[in-house]
């Protein structure tokens, strides 16, 4: 058995009937709410600048000093409402706290939205039996809807993982539950208040706005038109189920001439063209930690820095270049006797003519699509990973400030070594993609198995 929380947080977001739900806890003897505890314009509640005897001012110096003000009641179960744009310096603590309960409110986002758009443009914002509504109608707006959907949508897919990777669940409701005695005991019951038989729903707020949406928005048929467009089941999706990858710090190389130029290179591609091309310029380090990268940026102020990206087709090819011509021998069999890439014996790869190691190239990028899609049991190796999940890698600790792709280094690197301070810096050589790799079979093998690829950063196919 769990013992019982000490605490709760209302995870919600404007609209969403946290109000009723704070009515409904607060009435309950032994349970306190304090509102919007730390939304950045108020103190709990409209008006507020003060909450438990914390000013805004020494909230915002130190917001777990309010934290644990809240909390600090034995014997006493209090919590508060979080949405997604609340002082970001308390989520941790509240996540990490398994005495505090999760609770997750939602509701149709689309009717959240035009029940805050309705309540900005009457500033009624709650509303009793004795009140009555101020009618209004609304103008739809797609680009702000969208935006205020993406934005829970990334904060409730956190909350989620969070909740996920420290082994805790929540209680979810929807906006409808709220009215439900059944489901509001339910709750309470799982806070650990067992000892209350059953719990009313408030009965002192009643819904703002019970009309059709064809008679609170103005533009109706417009939003229905935009509506349309959007994809709520991500139908268009490209599945990834290719594995993180880490930022690689250690295969970084930093020249110290100019104001400083960091390569962060792409496994596959033209790195060694690169690296030479930076020695010309000056000296070059490397085989950074984490830590000494941050340490060479803040000593080299106006530093830039830049990743390559290779056509997918050819940086494929390499791999299997690399694969056949000195990669492991272990390798090699484990494609010949599980991953349906027919290789012969080592000694007769050497004798392998060009039609050959094409239509070897061609079940090779099939293994590709099935091991970046998670159908294999091979790890990704980072000489295939996608170049976006490697960029992807990269921004956990640094993004380049500039995707050069190879057949235009000889027009964007110039730019970027004058940026660094490093003008009359000629590029290396462009490594054109061999002509053979232009069949069709083998271009339409690699977009199947690099397809985030080529949507991420628009390559097309060769010509």
């Amino acid at each position: 058995m769990t013992a019982p929380f000490r605490r709760f947080v209302i995870f919600a977001e404007m609209r969403t009937g946290s109000n009723l739900l704070e009515a409904t806890l607060n009435a309950l003897k032994g349970v306190t709410c304090f509102g919007e505890a730390f939304n950045p314009y108020m103190m709990g509640w409209p008006d507020k600048d003060e909450l438990q005897g914390i000013t805004r001012e020494e909230r915002e110096a130190d917001p777990l000093r309010l934290l644990d003000r809240l909390f600090d009641r034995p014997g006493h179960l209090p919590g508060f409402r979080y949405f997604h744009d609340h002082d970001p310096r308390v989520f941790d603590a509240i996540m990490h706290d398994r005495d505090c309960a999760k609770i997750v409110l939602t509701r149709n986002p689309l009717d959240s939205y035009v029940s805050t758009r309705l309540a900005w443009e009457t500033n009624q914002w709650k509303l009793n039996e004795t009140e009555t509504p101020i009618p209004a109608t609304i103008t739809y707006d797609g680009p702000e809807f969208r935006a205020m959907v993406a934005a829970v949508e990334r904060f409730q897919l956190r909350v989620m993982h969070r909740l996920q990777v420290t082994g805790q669940t929540a209680f979810w409701l929807g906006y409808e539950d709220l009215r439900d005695p059944e489901v509001m005991t339910g709750l309470v019951h799982w806070l650990g208040r067992t000892d209350i038989a059953r719990v009313d729903p408030a009965s002192d707020q009643v819904p703002q706005n019970p009309r059709e949406l064809a008679e609170k928005v103005g533009n109706f048929d417009r939003m229905q038109e935009d509506l349309a467009r959007m994809d709520p089941f991500m139908l268009r999706r490209v599945p990834n189920f290719e594995p993180r990858r880490g930022p690689s710090v250690p295969g970084f190389s930093a020249l110290d001439a100019g104001h400083g130029l960091i390569y962060m290179p792409v496994r596959g591609g033209p790195g060694q063209a690169i690296r030479d091309w930076m020695a010309g310029l000056g000296p070059v380090s490397g085989d950074f930690t984490q830590t000494s990268l941050r340490q060479w940026k803040r000593q080299h102020p106006g530093h830039r820095s830049f990743a390559v990206l290779r056509h997918p087709l050819h940086r494929a090819w390499q791999a299997f270049r690399q694969m056949i011509d000195g990669g492991s021998p272990e390798l090699r069999q484990l494609m010949r006797d599980v991953h349906r890439v027919a290789l012969p014996p080592d000694e007769a790869l050497p004798q392998l003519s060009r039609d050959a190691q094409i239509d070897l190239f061609a079940a090779f990028l099939g293994f590709l699509r099935r091991n970046l899609n998670g159908q294999t049991t091979l790890p990704t190796h980072a000489l295939w990973a996608s170049q976006s999940e490697v960029i992807a890698g990269f921004s956990r600790v640094a993004t380049p400030d500039m995707l050069i792709r190879e057949d235009r280094l000889d027009r964007d690197l110039p730019a970027l070594a004058e940026a660094a301070g490093l003008g009359g810096a000629a590029p290396p050589p462009v490594a054109p993609m061999p002509d053979f790799l232009r069949d069709r079979t083998l271009i339409q093998a690699a977009r199947q198995a690099y397809l985030r690829d080529y949507i991420a950063f628009g390559f097309a196919d060769p010509a």
